[in-house]
């Protein structure tokens, strides 16, 4: 008779989506850490004394890092909750609900 019962889902906490505090917090550490790598490769560009090709290799660095460190932070992680919805009637002067807890 045991083969009757219908299974139910059981569900863990590691199966809970990251907090939306939690995803920004980890956006913003990977952009420092994009934007530091930039200031480093700027850094060695100018001061050490290497031959051209390698100076470019860091020169290249300090470019396209900023457009790579912004496009990885805009990007929502695969769990991170969605926006909350706004209706069109909304006050554009608020602060969007999605972004109120920024610095709290």
């Amino acid at each position: 008779m045991k083969g009757w019962r219908k299974k139910q889902d059981v569900h863990q906490v590691t199966d809970a989506r990251p907090s939306l505090t939690a995803d920004i917090r980890k956006r913003e550490v990977a952009y420092l850490i994009k934007m530091g790598i930039r200031t480093i490769c700027l850094i060695l560009a100018v001061v050490l004394p290497l031959p051209w090709p390698f100076r470019l290799v860091f020169i290249a660095g300090a470019v396209f890092l900023p457009y790579i460190a912004v496009i990885g932070a805009n990007e929502r992680s695969e769990g991170a909750p969605p926006p909350a919805f706004q209706s069109p009637e909304a006050n554009q002067t608020e602060i969007p609900l999605h972004r109120r807890e920024i610095g709290s």
